[in-house]
């Protein structure tokens, strides 16, 4: 098993059937679905819209900081269970404020579950604050002022949500003020958004990472630029099959993205959604054949090196990853298909 750390998940993503069922049943909240088998037979999509409608429904569920603590925790458990030695998880407050849950219920829940995940887990943690780029400036610009006067701890700052006629551009105040408080900055961009999306991304934003980005790959003058400045690259081959960008894993763009020298890495999003989490996405790309076991071994270092880790947590990660790396063989060993307890 190789150490990895996971830098592209939405904890709203990580809300298993299961969970929305007992925190629904916790909280009084009534499902529009008659059963659990109901909710799943919603899980096909036809493109991101289409399943942060869903997403954004089942949310609902979540009204105080046990049930944020419950979701982290419950991420946690999965994300060791796959190998994960560090993650960097993305919250979406405004998806919840809006609805008129206090934001200390929101930070201290998701924050308070990630500040025991070293001793309880094995893994470190850091929380990105995300904004809704379908949502105002205005909007996102609050929500970080009202962050930044509670005493919970986060890392930086992100854009998701809806891509497509919301450029990264509509937020440069608000990374601006991020960058002025010394947070880390990253965004979606080229998941559906077109290649302007990541060159706004990286100089309007001053991102120090891209999520997505698999667009990158139509336009050669930014793959240059990405590759000489090794701007990390979050990938999420499973996402990026279940929201139709891409027909199939088959065609998804990895393989090609490490051939032209890009520093990607491989991530899963919104797991509960898009059929499998990190683990799960290593052993679909194994099976489709676009790995080799020294691609398993980059995109693992890779993770590290692209993390907000600090130094001497990277350290500790790249000691890890150079002993795994001594002790085997040279085939895949534990990097193949995983059985159902799903270890990399």
């Amino acid at each position: 098993m190789l150490p990895i750390a996971e830098l592209h998940l939405h904890l709203e993503g990580t809300l298993e059937p299961e969970t929305i069922f007992a925190i629904a049943e916790r909280n009084r909240v009534s499902l529009p679905y008659k059963d659990i088998d109901e909710l799943r037979s919603r899980y096909a999509f036809t493109d991101l819209q289409s399943f942060l409608d869903l997403c954004y429904a089942n949310v609902a569920v979540l009204l105080a900081a046990q049930d944020f603590s419950d979701m982290t925790t419950a991420y946690l458990d999965r994300a060791r269970a796959a190998g994960v030695r560090h993650a960097e998880v993305f919250l979406n407050p405004q998806a919840h404020t809006a609805r008129g849950v206090p934001l200390r219920e929101v930070m201290e829940g998701v924050a308070g579950a990630l500040s025991e995940s070293l001793r309880t887990h094995g893994m470190s943690s850091g929380l990105i604050v995300a904004f809704l780029r379908d949502e105002s400036e205005e909007s996102a610009m609050a929500t970080l002022e009202a962050v930044l006067t509670l005493d919970v701890p986060f890392i930086g700052i992100g854009l998701d949500s809806a891509e497509v006629g919301h450029p990264p551009s509509k937020f440069a105040r608000v990374f601006e003020r991020a960058q002025a408080e010394g947070l880390h900055r990253v965004a979606h961009a080229g998941e559906e958004g077109p290649p302007d999306y990541i060159w706004e991304a990286l100089d309007v934003l001053a991102v120090n990472r891209i999520d997505h980005g698999n667009r990158c790959l139509e336009d050669d003058q930014l793959v240059r630029r990405l590759v000489t400045d090794q701007v990390p690259l979050t990938v999420c081959p499973l996402s990026n099959v279940s929201l139709k960008v891409v027909n199939e894993l088959s065609s998804h763009p990895l393989a090609a993205m490490l051939e032209r020298g890009l520093k990607v890495t491989v991530n899963s999003d919104d797991p509960a959604y898009f059929g499998g989490y990190l683990d799960d996405n290593f052993d679909a790309l194994i099976e489709a054949g676009h790995l080799e076991p020294a691609d398993l071994a980059r995109l693992a270092r890779n993770s590290i090196e692209a993390s907000f880790a600090d130094s001497r947590r990277k350290l500790q990660l790249e000691e890890e990853l150079d002993t795994a790396l001594a002790e085997q063989d040279g085939t895949a060993g534990e990097w193949g298909p995983s059985p159902a307890a799903g270890q990399l």
